[in-house]
């Protein structure tokens, strides 16, 4: 649409450096070039649209598959076998691993791909850990641009991986497809799990570590649950798959559960209207992004800083010190 032709063999003379030619680079293959878009969606500005207006025309094709879970449940070796079984179908992957943020830096510190190194020399995978940057939801900010891109440069499942920091990691039920949930034996009771609000994003459970003790019970305790909601005739219901990710067994089982829950989506028409919901709400993201930042350019540093002070100490609610940041921003 519009972008210079490149190919792999141009990498020998030069290196594309405007956003239009990376971008053609990425489309041909050139990860480098990959990278480079990626870190220009991270930080967002002027740059970051770019790159998610030229994307736009080539979305559509890739199918997001969420893993999320507790940490230590060990989704990132999961994620790693999942991906050597999409691999023997030829399949093209693509990883967001997203991690909290440095303290220091603001960068990814788990570092996800040390765990996914098998498939480090694999041209059809592509691994990029993100940061949080103190997202308290575990998915970053750039998520969605970040999904778009990945789609757009030819992959045909990109597997988003969450932080898994505790809290209910329901947002990534907002950005995928098909939503895994990665649960071990013994990981609790019924309660507790319908408390964590599990059935209400998950769409294929994995119990991981499924060699240990309990698996049947946990397995047990998730068909109780499943069996004690109401689904409509024609709704999905979860499915449970047991895996042992360090020995790859069960993994082809939860390529299998994914793609029966893609075949029911598409068939039922809910794949559809999760991405239409999807996109409204990427809208209003990127409506409320844009909004802040005009309040930040029509209320100057010191003004806004005073404003923020006032609410922290008390002095001044925060649906006045909002009417005041947007004093002055025309639509």
């Amino acid at each position: 649409m519009g972008s210079p032709k490149w190919s792999p063999s141009d990498a020998m003379t030069r290196r594309p450096t405007k956003p239009d030619e990376l971008f053609a680079a990425a489309r041909a293959g050139d990860r480098a070039s990959l990278a480079r878009l990626l870190s220009h969606v991270e930080r967002g500005g002027d740059e970051a649209r770019v790159v998610a207006r030229m994307a736009a025309p080539y979305v559509g094709s890739a199918y997001v598959v969420g893993i999320t879970g507790a940490p230590g449940a060990g989704k990132s070796t999961l994620t790693s076998a999942l991906i050597g079984s999409l691999r023997r179908e030829a399949v093209r992957v693509a990883v967001l691993a997203i991690d909290p943020s440095s303290p220091y830096t603001g960068g990814a510190i788990l570092g996800d791909r040390v765990r996914m190194q098998d498939h480090a020399h694999d041209e059809g995978v592509y691994i990029r850990s993100m940061a949080t940057r103190g997202h308290l939801g575990g998915l970053a900010h750039a998520t969605s641009e970040a999904i778009r891109l990945l789609d757009a440069a030819g992959n045909d499942v990109v597997i988003v991986e969450t932080v898994g920091v505790g809290q209910v990691e329901v947002e990534i039920a907002g950005k995928a497809d098909t939503t895994v949930v990665v649960v071990n034996p013994g990981w609790g009771d019924a309660v507790q799990a319908n408390k964590a609000g599990l059935l209400e994003i998950a769409d294929v459970f994995a119990i991981n570590k499924a060699d240990r003790d309990g698996a049947e019970a946990t397995r047990r305790d998730l068909q109780g649950m499943i069996e004690l909601t109401e689904y409509a005739e024609t709704e999905w219901r979860p499915s449970i798959v047991a895996t042992v990710a360090t020995t790859g067994d069960g993994v082809d089982h939860l390529r299998e559960a994914i793609a029966a829950h893609r075949m029911h989506a598409e068939t039922s028409g809910d794949l559809s209207r999760r991405r239409e919901t999807r996109r409204r709400e990427e809208l209003r993201e990127i409506v409320e992004r844009r909004l802040e930042l005009r309040a930040r350019e029509t209320c100057t540093g010191a003004k806004w800083e005073e404003l923020e002070a006032r609410v922290i100490s008390g002095s001044l609610d925060p649906w006045s010190a909002a009417d005041e940041m947007l004093r002055g921003v025309s639509a």
